[in-house]
């Protein structure tokens, strides 16, 4: 169940569309976090920020505040880590051009994903990827749903543990910038850069404080504290990193599909107390107490 920092309010900041690896078309995941009542919504999508056009579309009609995202692949130590932009001025021209040349290098992946499934013989596999995207740039998810569909495999789940999970074939990385630079167009666009679900890139406790480190180092300024397939200790844990290294905490779900409870729009465990909300410091902040 979600509780946020302010009662009154449902904040998930963290969802994909089909602009990137998500199965819902922006205006539609729009529909379905109102249905779930959250209250203010950051898409973030991989990369780009192509739907948040007609996700600010539906938002005004439903009453739901969007607030500008995107969550951008970067390196650091040879790991690729994910780092969300939060309310940024989407119309900055240096921070699209990054993003040009993000989709580029995901056109530069998707490609070499499909040659290193290669021994599965599958025809066309980028095109029927694409397709599966709608369009747009594949990613692991889309491959998946191709090597089901050609009998590859019996289920996604299965296509990532032979061929797309981490260390596997189709785990493909080194395509990205370093960490400080993708941190650096966050800032300079106005945004809020912070570190995405940090107990998902499998580091040590030694490691994870390290990057953290580096990450506020280069200008970072948040960490995701509550976010899906955590558990209580990881929630701790991040929520006593948080404090320790003066960040502001975030959340989101994750959410990229349908049908998946653990990661559904607005289903987030409450952060723990003693932690300063990175919505406190948007440009047009969400639930600053009042003055006493």
């Amino acid at each position: 169940m979600t509780i946020t920092q302010e009662a009154e309010f449902c904040i998930d900041l963290h969802c994909h569309s089909t602009a990137s690896d998500g199965a819902l078309p922006p205006q539609e995941l729009v529909y379905r976090a109102s249905d779930k009542g959250v209250t203010h919504l950051a898409l973030t999508d991989h990369d780009t920020i192509a739907g948040l056009k007609d996700a600010a579309s539906a938002a005004q009609e439903l009453g739901v505040s969007l607030i500008a995202g995107t969550e951008l692949s970067c390196l650091w130590k040879s790991h690729t880590i994910h780092i969300v932009g939060l309310d940024f001025d989407a119309s900055d021209n240096n921070l699209n051009v990054a993003l040009e040349r993000q989709n580029d290098n995901r056109w530069r992946r998707a490609r070499t994903i499909a040659e290193k499934l290669a021994k599965l013989r599958i025809e066309d596999m980028v095109e029927k990827a694409t397709q599966k995207a709608g369009g747009d740039v594949p990613g692991r998810p889309h491959f998946a749903r191709v090597l089901v569909d050609e009998g590859a495999v019996k289920d996604s789940a299965q296509a990532f543990k032979r061929y797309l999970g981490a260390g596997k074939a189709g785990d493909v990385k080194g395509f990205w910038p370093e960490l400080p630079e993708v941190v650096r167009w966050i800032t300079e666009a106005g945004g809020i850069a912070v570190l995405a679900h940090p107990r998902k890139y499998r580091l040590t406790a030694t490691k994870l404080r390290a990057l953290v480190g580096d990450f506020r180092q280069a200008g970072g300024r948040g960490i995701e504290v509550s976010t899906s397939g955590q558990s209580s200790g990881d929630l701790g844990f991040l929520a006593e990193l948080c404090r320790r290294e003066n960040l502001l905490a975030s959340q989101g779900s994750d959410f990229h599909f349908p049908g998946a409870p653990w990661c559904e729009l607005g289903s987030i465990m409450k952060m723990p107390d003693g932690l300063e909300p990175v919505w406190h410091h948007f440009r047009q902040p969400v639930g600053v107490p009042a003055p006493v």
